[in-house]
């Protein structure tokens, strides 16, 4: 399995693995959650984030394959916590017949090392409260609850 960070010619692999994480994920948990916006709108975005160089792009690689992807950034400073350094998984997905193999491990620990590298002293992640495999990887990786976000229909 590799990790590869230099994306640039491999947009339409993220998107589809983008395509595959709003399938998965927010069509499970998100009724609201427009699922046809990578195939709409993904490749000018994830074009512009592998040319950001506050954002990390991952793609990582089994037998060839696409095994998963990782998105990250790193936040602009704010005045309201101006000792936290964050950067913020945004995104990440493993397919399904790479679970347990290492590579969400993998896409995280270079997510870290990534963060690190850039001075932050934060990481977050977010999850659908109902997403129980995802909230148990992201617990294994150390993440750990901060906030929590409430929501109900009006």
């Amino acid at each position: 399995m590799t990790v590869s960070v230099d994306v640039t010619e491999e947009v339409p692999e993220l998107v589809k693995s983008a395509e595959a994480l709003f399938a998965e994920d927010a069509g499970r948990h998100d009724p609201r959650m427009d699922l046809g916006w990578p195939a709409r709108e993904g490749a000018a975005y994830y074009q512009d984030l592998v040319e950001d160089k506050n954002a990390l792009c991952l793609l990582a690689r089994a037998d060839g394959a696409v095994a998963g992807h990782l998105i990250g950034r790193l936040l602009p400073v704010s005045s309201l916590r101006p000792d936290a350094v964050r950067a913020v998984l945004e995104s990440m997905r493993v397919a399904a017949e790479r679970r347990r193999e290492g590579v969400g491990e993998a896409l995280v620990s270079a997510f870290v090392a990534w963060a690190g590298e850039r001075g932050a002293n934060e990481l977050a992640v977010q999850a659908y409260a109902h997403n129980e495999g995802g909230l148990a990887f992201y617990h294994a990786q150390g993440f750990r609850p901060f906030e929590v976000r409430l929501a109900r229909a009006v």
